[in-house]
């Protein structure tokens, strides 16, 4: 139920798309005025979970550790897995963000036998980093529909994106490695009965949506084409707040449903398990300077105790101390 229930919401909102603008006639609505609220609540919902992040407390270093940390000279320190300085702490946060590190580490327990053991999971690390990688080049591709004239960088990445030349139009291989690494994910979700077990609807419902947008964007390049100087002119007129009247473009209905779940998307982003991509940055796991042996941490928020020192404890207790034989400090 839990796999249904997210195949379901997403065919539901590709009908609704199919029914709006291709029955009803809503072409406004689905291009134009779900565009701008999708991408307001983006930006809303982005910014609140960073600004409320942002105001936890961490008031002591608790950065996850599982190297050696620099203590004596004669010792190697991990520097990486325990970064003693901003630097340090810079290469560790760009090998995670860029290159997944921690998850390429990971480790998976599966019995084998009549025991437990590590088995590795490196699969699921090369799943991710394909999706994500291929993720960010697609999203910066699409760049060239918001821009007049097309940067150079963009130009570039695009055709090295192509370069295999592969059919008319020429194939994106990110088209393709997209659509396999997310595959990959949601079947792994779905066959894995340890990870089936935990999944939830939450886990479900992003992947399908990510496979039926980008599904529906390669629909609309390779098979249903639509006229691509109709769609810059509505995404110029999106960018620069002078949208034209989508119905006197000719564009055709899938590129409406390739909209609206990019929009459903870019909506839903902010309050899912998503927003990792934002979280990342603020893991205070990950970004901190572990150098509690260095410098005391003292939380702001302690308030006053009484406390008693061993001192003033022996004070009051030496004579029964003594008595008792116990080791005192001071006669």
């Amino acid at each position: 139920m839990k796999i249904w229930s997210s195949c379901l919401a997403v065919a539901a909102l590709i009908l609704l798309a199919w029914a709006g603008a291709g029955v009803f006639g809503l072409q406004t609505l689905f291009g134009v005025v779900i565009p701008y609220l999708a991408f307001a609540l983006f930006l809303i919902g982005f910014v609140c979970r960073v600004v409320r992040w942002g105001m936890s407390a961490t008031p002591f270093r608790i950065p996850t550790t599982c190297g050696q940390q620099k203590t004596l000279s004669w010792i190697k320190q991990d520097k990486l897995e325990n970064p003693s300085t901003g630097l340090q702490v810079l290469g560790r946060m760009l090998l995670e963000i860029f290159l997944f590190r921690s998850l390429f580490r990971n480790s998976k327990t599966e019995k084998r036998g009549p025991v437990f053991g590590f088995g590795s999971a490196k699969w699921l690390w090369l799943g991710g980093l394909v999706f994500h990688w291929s993720m960010l080049i697609v999203l910066l591709r699409h760049l060239r529909l918001f821009l007049n004239p097309t940067p150079a960088v963009i130009q570039g990445l695009e055709a090295a994106d192509n370069f295999l030349q592969v059919g008319a139009p020429l194939l994106y291989i990110t088209d393709a490695t997209l659509t396999v690494a997310l595959t990959y994910l949601f079947l792994r979700r779905v066959v894995a009965p340890g990870v089936r077990y935990i999944s939830r609807p939450a886990d479900y419902f992003p992947l399908l949506l990510l496979l039926a947008a980008a599904g529906s964007g390669i629909l609309t390049r390779y098979f249903f084409k639509v006229d691509i100087h109709a769609v810059k002119a509505l995404t110029m007129g999106l960018v620069t707040f002078r949208p034209p009247a989508p119905g006197q473009l000719s564009i055709g209905v899938i590129f409406y449903i390739h909209l609206f779940l990019v929009s459903c998307l870019f909506a839903y982003f902010p309050w899912s398990k998503l927003m990792h991509a934002g979280g990342v940055f603020l893991s205070p796991t990950r970004n901190m300077i572990n150098n509690s042996r260095a410098v005391r941490h003292v939380n702001p928020w302690n308030y006053p105790v009484e406390t008693h020192s061993y001192a003033e404890y022996e004070d009051q207790f030496r004579e029964k101390m003594r008595k008792a034989g116990l080791p005192l400090e001071t006669e």
